[in-house]
């Protein structure tokens, strides 16, 4: 396996990478990654990387690209999710970095550090000058309370400020946790003396901070920028600052990275700015490499997604947990693709037990990927099946039954333009097991090369199977029969385990029989 590093990383991180055994960890740069992405399996890249749908196109082996960091801008997820690339990044690692520089420019505004350093090394001593204001007592006003935003306000707790703080996400409980009052965007911008953003960017707060929010704000506010440089409508921050309603900002995020001395907020004393090294620790390098090399071990090894930006992303306990069911899941896709007759047009999933409580997402999409990889020419997994399945016009529903006293199993229902197929598995002793087809008992291990036949309940079948079999020398390894108990002519099923897979002359001899009505061939893994 090919694990590509583009940009630099840590180096417990890389330690880590390289003692994977099989692993052949190529540590290159921005400008000559591009040339190992033909045999690239995985892609370590921070910021200056930028992976666009051409790019992706070059990578036919890549499984998943890791981000050091939380931003993925750089990173088409649309292109990278239907090539079936998992994208992870790698939050919170740096929020103590950043949380630290957020006050550290709080400080520097309230002292006029950077002025005050330049004025004295000038050889200027202008005390009167620099006259400052304390942070105690004063307001600040926190939007987002993710894990950056709420080590900001442990922080500035510890200077006897008073915290609100904006996330229409954040329940009471969690800011009562924190010790913060939470309010409304509006009031927030009202009462705040200091205002520090903490957001993704998203449509909705692009430009967060804008000529009409700004008008919002008390005289005098200062406010800082350690998130994302568009959140800042930059031409509305210069007039609100030239007007005196802002009495500072500090930014460490632009609109437009890398910047230079030509930008119109540089021209402005009361605009302190620093290179986006807001994180840029050499503890949260740290951390941040270390944590997406176990995350990438622990993705590529066992199927286990933490901090996934385009698929479910289940903590380790709860992958434990769902693991065995999402192979289930898949297994179970495929082999109800391989009884299907004609072309599916809805697939339905039912959960049942104490799995229909759980996220379902994951094992919706291994179950589609099950299916789609029957007859599909673009390779499904678990991070691309949704949208194919939704570009083959396919209705997919997920039912959750939460009975009592139902064991925990997965249904697979698939719609043709003919007739509905049904099989249903559980997962027994750790491994996947066929329990049902079309509603007719029939146990069987989901594994290896298998035989499907269904046929009418009389005398001679079983013997005919298993000389048809033994006389094309393949060997039974199980044989599992189930009929239905009602109807007429009564049906049964049978489903054989062989040591090989079965060839479509041997299903042709055993669809001589005219009691068989079906023999289909599977392999499920």
């Amino acid at each position: 396996m090919n694990i590509v590093i583009a940009e630099t990383m840590a180096h417990a991180g890389l330690e880590l990478l390289q003692a994977q055994g099989d692993w052949s960890v190529i540590i290159s740069n921005p400008r000559e990654y591009q040339q190992h992405l033909a045999e690239c399996d995985a892609l370590v890249v921070r910021s200056a990387v930028r992976l666009d749908a051409e790019t992706l196109r070059r990578a036919p082996k890549l499984k998943l690209i890791g981000r050091l960091g939380v931003s993925v801008d750089n990173i088409d997820l649309d292109a990278a999710t239907a090539a079936g690339i998992l994208v992870m990044n790698t939050p919170g690692g740096n929020a103590v970095s950043v949380a630290e520089h957020t006050v550290a420019l709080m400080l520097s505004m309230s002292r006029s550090i950077p002025q005050a350093n330049a004025s004295t090394k000038a050889g200027n001593w202008e005390r009167k000058k620099f006259s400052g204001s304390e942070l105690r007592g004063k307001t600040v006003g926190v939007v987002g309370l993710g894990s950056i935003g709420r080590e900001v306000v442990r922080r500035t707790r510890a200077f006897e400020m008073r915290v609100l703080a904006y996330d229409p996400y954040v329940t009471s409980a969690i800011a009562r946790d924190l010790s913060v009052e939470l309010v409304s965007l509006q009031d927030l911008y009202a009462q705040s003396d200091y205002i520090t953003v903490h957001v993704s960017l998203t449509s909705e707060t692009d430009h967060l901070l804008n000529e009409a929010a700004f008008a919002r704000m008390k005289q005098g506010v200062r406010i800082v920028n350690c998130a994302r440089g568009e959140l800042i409508d930059e031409a509305a921050l210069q007039s609100a600052i030239e007007s005196g309603k802002v009495a500072g900002a500090a930014l460490d995020v632009f609109a437009h990275e890398p910047t230079d001395a030509t930008h119109p907020l540089f021209k402005l004393e009361q605009v302190l700015a620093t290179p986006h090294i807001g994180g840029a620790t050499e503890e949260a390098k740290e951390i941040v490499g270390l944590r997406l090399a176990e995350q990438m071990v622990e993705f590529l090894q066992h199927g286990t997604a933490i901090n996934a930006v385009n698929m479910p992303s289940l903590s380790l306990d709860q992958h434990r947990l769902v693991r065995p069911f999402v192979e289930l899941s898949e297994r179970l896709g495929r082999f109800a693709a391989h009884m299907l007759t004609g072309n599916p047009i809805s697939i339905r999933m039912t959960y049942f037990g104490r799995i229909a409580d759980l996220n379902t997402t994951l094992l919706r999409n291994a179950g589609l990927a099950g299916v789609l990889n029957r007859s599909s020419s673009a390779h499904a997994n678990a991070v691309n099946a949704m949208q194919i399945a939704s570009e083959h016009g396919w209705t997919v529903a997920e039912i959750h039954d939460k009975r009592s006293g139902h064991a925990d199993s997965i249904r697979v229902e698939i719609e043709t333009d003919s007739a509905i197929t049904m099989v249903e598995g559980a997962v027994v002793l750790g491994k996947p097991r066929l329990i049902q087809i079309d509603g007719i008992y029939c146990e069987a291990p989901l594994a290896g090369p298998l035989v499907c036949l269904k046929n009418l309940d009389v005398p001679g079948v079983v013997g005919h199977v298993g000389s048809v079999l033994g006389s094309n020398r393949i060997n039974i390894a199980n044989f599992s029969l189930g009929r239905r108990d009602s109807g007429e002519p009564l049906e049964a099923i049978s489903v054989v385990s062989t040591d090989t897979l079965v060839p479509q002359e041997v299903l042709d001899q055993l669809m001589s029989n005219p009691a068989v009505k079906l023999a289909r061939s599977v392999a499920v893994g």
